[in-house]
């Protein structure tokens, strides 16, 4: 199964022209694209499922809450699609983004709990180099790069700066992200490319499940 070109050839589209009329005039065709992207996304849920734990997908809505932004244009410009694992045991997700000149996979922790974010902090006090190891392993970094993530701007309360871990305690989101081009989220094989992005990036969140699903002394939490 393959993502249509046309995808983004809409969504350009509807960046010139960002209003309820125009919308309306061509909504077929997003209702008929937006069928398209659900059948991909399901059908990578079933294949994540031979090695992984995902009880949902979805396609966020293309209306936007301008409420309490300046931006007043009624639509996103993009398809969010996330993959949700199956809790409590199993934490974390994935997020595939879709719009032109814009397209990137995610996955990690983007705006954890404070609690969730305490305990990762705690585990990586304990035990920086089993974090460290992790994140700098080969098969993880080749593929997806550097982990990501904003950070305070000192120290967190209750540690140190000069603490030998100091640049992962500072962090307050704990993300990987691939970029990808339109002609490679178009492709035969990518949804095989998502499958083995996302396995290679399995041993992170099976880590942050293990630790988000457990107290400092290793006793389960679920």
């Amino acid at each position: 199964m393959q993502l249509n070109p046309a995808i983004f050839r809409f969504f350009k589209q509807l960046a010139k022209n960002n209003n309820r009329k125009w919308f309306e005039q061509n909504k077929s065709e997003f209702k008929a694209l937006e069928t398209e992207v659900k059948q991909f996304g399901e059908a990578l849920k079933d294949q994540l499922n031979q090695n992984d734990s995902i009880d949902r997908f979805k396609v966020f809505r293309i209306y936007r809450d301008v409420r309490f932004s300046k931006d007043k244009t009624p639509y996103k410009t993009h398809f969010g699609l996330t993959w949700h694992r199956t809790k409590p045991e199993f934490r974390g997700g994935y997020y595939l983004h879709l719009k032109p000149d814009d397209i990137f996979l995610a996955c990690g922790f983007w705006d954890p709990a404070p609690a969730d974010l305490k305990r990762i902090r705690q585990e990586i006090d304990l035990d920086g180099d089993e974090y460290r190891n992790l994140i700098n392993a080969p098969a993880l970094k080749n593929m997806w790069g550097e982990l990501q993530g904003n950070k305070v701007r000192t120290s967190p309360k209750g540690y140190a700066k000069d603490h030998p871990d100091i640049d992962l305690l500072r962090l307050k989101q704990h993300i990987f992200m691939i970029r990808y081009t339109e002609e490679e989220v178009t492709a035969r094989d990518f949804m095989n490319r998502l499958d083995a992005a996302i396995q290679a990036v399995r041993p992170f969140v099976d880590y942050m499940s293990a630790v988000l699903t457990t107290n400092a002394n290793g006793e389960s939490l679920v």
